[in-house]
């Protein structure tokens, strides 16, 4: 199968994204031609957002909260989000899809589940191929999102810049388990869920832990996903990284 990759680019800019998606299943599945493909592309200096941390966070809502917070400022944006692989069909178990639902259809947010298919690290073996496609085609952000199984995630860190790990305030003792992990490779640290009780106590928590990262530069974000709260200041952090 080969596609034209000055086709996709043309059709992402008219938000037709049906090649890119026929694309991607060719990037995934290892087809014949994908290595030639993937080093004849030219990928763009666009932010790589990855978004980790455990289940129950609230990853996905903070997630169409920046999708928000882009499109209003005119931006295009591709969501890769890895789910774990249903023991049915082996495909990805959508779950992003229900989450996000509100920005499916909108035509500047290009929405592709991967199933992890037992991959460990949070993401997908042919993750840097496809984020390499993305980035050749046209968009002005890219967000990762991991299966969020644990402190194993850290191959979101070799993709992405920056990371992004989301905590809520209940995570407490959580911080010591994932220092060997996903703690120290993020440099966002988001309290999602800012609202609830012993949030502030949990955010100076975390900044005590912090400090300890001697020479490494990390920020502190409070949201409220569902609300809208703190996502614009997370944006500015976000920008911030990039442009440094």
């Amino acid at each position: 199968m080969q596609f034209a990759i000055s086709s996709i680019i043309d059709e992402v800019g008219a938000t037709n994204y049906l090649n890119l998606s026929k694309c991607i299943s060719f990037l995934e599945n290892q087809q014949e031609g994908s290595a030639d493909f993937v080093a004849a592309l030219q990928p763009k200096n666009i932010p790589v957002i990855g978004i980790t941390g455990p289940p129950g966070a609230g990853k996905s809502t903070l997630i169409a909260s920046l999708i928000g917070r882009l499109v209003n400022e005119g931006k295009k944006v591709a969501v890769l989000s890895v789910d774990p692989s249903s023991i049915l069909h082996n495909g990805a178990l959508l779950g992003d899809r229900v989450r996000m639902r509100e920005w499916y259809l909108h035509p500047m947010v290009y929405i592709r589940s991967l199933a992890s298919r037992g991959h460990l690290g949070g993401l997908i073996k042919q993750i840097e191929s496809i984020v390499d496609l993305i980035k050749s085609v046209g968009f002005d952000y890219v967000i990762l999102e991991t299966v969020g199984v644990g402190q194993s995630e850290v191959q979101v860190v070799k993709v992405a810049s920056p990371t992004i790990l989301v905590l809520v305030p209940e995570a407490g003792d959580d911080i010591q388990m994932m220092k060997s992990g996903l703690f120290e490779v993020s440099n966002i640290f988001v309290v999602n869920k800012s609202d609830r009780p012993e949030a502030q106590k949990f955010v100076n928590h975390l900044k005590q832990a912090l400090s300890e990262r001697v020479g490494v530069k990390t920020d502190i974000v409070e949201t409220i996903a569902n609300t809208g709260f703190g996502v614009k200041e997370l944006v500015d952090v976000i920008k911030k990284y990039h442009e440094h």
